[in-house]
């Protein structure tokens, strides 16, 4: 599987927004809001570093999706993950869509796939400010 994937330079915080912000500008919406940070502590007392997850949606591509393929669903969220590693980095991170409904062998689905990918690079180009070298941890 192929990831697009970021570091940036700001606080944890200020990603969240600018992913928001990015992802509404692109005309994604968000379907779901998951803080893994809380649902740890909250259900396995576990301390975890800042670790959101955004499902999103392209809700025209989708709509065109579940025409063509009525099982196509659970493919097409954009789980965007955003989260701070234990060295400050602050790192943005989604599925490439042609690694997942873009593996179909449909027509349409290889075509919403791609078109979905160029939007899914449009809204992680669109998070400002500039991206940071990503290290490994």
């Amino acid at each position: 599987m192929h990831f697009l994937s970021k570091c940036v330079g700001m606080s944890f915080a200020d990603a969240v927004g600018a992913t928001k912000e990015a992802l509404e500008r692109q005309k994604f919406s968000i379907l779901a809001e998951i803080d893994m940070r809380q649902v740890l502590r909250s259900d396995l007392s576990v301390d975890f570093r800042p670790y959101l997850i955004l499902n999103a949606c392209s809700l025209p591509l989708a709509h065109r999706a579940i025409e063509a393929d009525h099982v196509i669903a659970s493919m097409l969220l954009c789980e965007v993950v955003i989260q701070e590693h234990r060295d400050g980095r602050v790192e943005i991170s989604v599925l490439d869509p042609t690694s997942t409904i873009g593996t179909i062998n449909h027509v349409e689905m290889i075509s919403i796939a791609h078109e979905l990918q160029s939007k899914t690079r449009q809204f992680m180009d669109d998070i400002h400010p500039a991206p940071e070298f990503c290290r490994a941890a």
